[in-house]
């Protein structure tokens, strides 16, 4: 089951069209579903709140919509609709339970003006324990490669099978990054260092990460891309190109209470393209 969070922003709908194509890809029903928050409304700046039956008009009509949207954009998939009582990102968190994966727009009708990123997208996509897809609605249609973080620690290896099956699936590449930069304690005088063998280590890394899931996919056609760098400018470069970047939710060194990593929170906000999150 493939989750769409909408709130009919523009975003959300670029949501749905990602989502149920998705859907289709994988051979998965859709459910669309919209979070009725009545805290909303509770608060003085409003002089009157809707009633009830309005706000749940509102949201039976957002989410048929959507569903609709869905439905003449790919015929064949099964699509369904779901109206859920509170807080957007916490509703969208509770979906997460039986979803393959949550999609939703990188910001709704309550975001600020000119900000990248809302505060649901930024939580759903640092709580929710399935892969989370953050849509822009400029990149809706963007076709290309699948790019994918990789680091060595073992924490991105669910980031890789997923980025692996998506690119089997749409049939693109897949290129893998791994970016690193030299410690400044290699720079002091007293220490030799040679850059060869740096990044001999640092192709190591990847080669060595990616191994089972070249044969786990075979049909995948991988770029190894190593680069000096740091992560989230490799990433952000190769997003220009790509249908989809894939980020673990936390790579080395993150404080475990934090919601997201660095990486994966920059490439929230700067990506050129859908980014997926992937604890």
């Amino acid at each position: 089951m493939i989750i769409a969070g909408v709130d009919g922003s523009r975003a959300s709908c670029a949501a749905v069209a990602w989502a149920v194509d998705d859907a289709k890809r994988r051979h998965e029903p859709l459910r669309v579903v919209h979070a009725v928050n009545r805290d909303s409304y509770r608060f003085s700046r409003f002089h009157a709140a809707p009633e009830p039956d309005v706000l749940d008009r509102m949201a039976q009509t957002m989410v048929t919509e959507a569903a609709e949207l869905a439905g003449e954009r790919q015929l064949d998939v099964e699509v369904s609709t779901e109206v859920v009582e509170g807080p957007a990102a916490v509703a969208l968190r509770e979906q997460a339970k039986d979803a393959t994966e949550i999609v939703i727009g990188s910001r709704g009708l309550g975001g600020f003006e000119g900000a990248l990123l809302g505060s649901v997208s930024l939580h759903v996509a640092g709580q929710a324990h399935c892969p989370v897809v953050v849509v822009r609605p400029e990149q809706e249609s963007v076709r290309g490669e699948v790019v994918v973080g990789v680091d060595d620690s073992p924490e991105c290896e669910p980031a890789l099978e997923f980025a692996f099956r998506q690119a089997e699936l749409r049939g693109s590449p897949l290129r893998a990054i791994h970016a690193w930069q030299p410690p400044v304690q290699l720079y002091a005088p007293q220490v030799n260092y040679d850059p060869d063998d740096i990044t001999a280590a640092a192709n190591q890394v990847v080669a060595t990460r990616i191994t089972r899931f070249r044969e786990a996919y075979p049909g995948v056609e991988v770029v190894e891309d190593v680069r000096r760098a740091h992560p989230v400018d490799a990433l952000v470069a190769a997003s220009a190109q790509a249908a989809l970047v894939v980020v673990g939710s936390h790579g080395r060194g993150v404080i475990r209470s934090a919601l997201l990593g660095s990486v994966s929170h920059a490439m929230l906000h700067h990506a050129r393209c859908a980014v997926a999150v992937v604890r």
